[in-house]
């Protein structure tokens, strides 16, 4: 039994240091306050502010103030919701129904049956396809 031997050295095993993140903790904070440890504040000069919206008007506000033409979103034209109704009833659809067929929500149908959509180049296409009817003026 001479080739056995023992190590009776202690072993110490510690955490490793708290992370910067760990350190700004809460719970780390308290734990300081309560060992003694030294506990340093900071007051941000602008935290929390949106200085932004605190400085004056900027210039692009003082144009959109100063423009007096009426903005408003582009609509499906007339003629294009016609076409698009009667497309969908000489093949007997339901709005729904063409809009499986083109993978959209029956709203969309809806909205541009209706003129209240924005017209879309790839929606109008799919309902071309869809259709087999063209739906835009001459290309």
């Amino acid at each position: 039994m001479s080739g056995i031997a023992q190590d009776w050295e202690p072993v110490v095993i510690r955490k490793k240091a708290p992370t910067a993140a760990a350190r700004k903790d809460e719970k780390a904070v308290n734990a300081a306050r309560r060992t003694g440890a030294e506990i340093e504040t900071l007051k941000k000069s602008n935290a929390g502010t949106n200085r932004a919206a605190s400085s004056g008007t900027s210039l692009n506000t003082r144009k959109l103030d100063e423009d007096t033409e009426n903005l408003t979103h582009e609509k499906v034209p007339s003629e294009l919701k016609r076409s698009i109704m009667q497309a969908r009833l000489d093949k007997k659809l339901t709005q729904a129904q063409l809009a499986q067929m083109i993978n959209e929500k029956p709203q969309i149908i809806q909205e541009y049956e209706s003129g209240k959509a924005i017209p879309n180049q790839q929606i109008i296409s799919k309902l071309e396809r869809a259709l087999g009817a063209k739906l835009r003026g001459k290309k």
